[in-house]
């Protein structure tokens, strides 16, 4: 089992900066991959970044790449979204997920585990 909570959402102005955290605890030597998904109401959760547990290689969607960056602290079993230059349309749950083993990186269903999420909004 593997647990993750996620914190650093909130309310922020078109342009500005939010930080997100996913800490991880449990079985996390078991983790392959941490992504990073949202969902807006009305819409599907979508893949927004997800970075390897044992390497630092980085996927981004491409309506955030250049905006956010993942990134991981495996000291702290933590994995934090830099957001910068947030954008209306960047409004959602954000949600960080863990996978077990190889499977699609943009694909919510190889993700094993969720956290409960964390509300970003941007106002314009």
């Amino acid at each position: 089992q593997v647990q993750l909570v996620e914190s650093g959402g909130g309310l922020v102005q078109a342009g500005g900066s939010l930080r997100l955290s996913c800490a991880a605890s449990g079985r996390t030597f078991n983790i392959y991959r941490m992504g990073w998904f949202r969902q807006a109401p009305g819409k599907e959760r979508e893949f927004v970044a997800a970075i390897s547990w044992s390497t630092t290689y980085a996927y981004y969607a491409n309506s955030v790449k250049g905006r956010f960056t993942i990134s991981r602290d495996n000291a702290k079993n933590t994995v934090y979204l830099q957001m910068n230059s947030l954008k209306p349309e960047d409004t959602a749950v954000y949600y960080c997920a863990a996978m077990l083993s190889v499977g699609s990186v943009y694909e919510s269903t190889a993700y094993r585990y969720w956290g409960q999420g964390t509300q970003v909004t941007v106002s314009s």
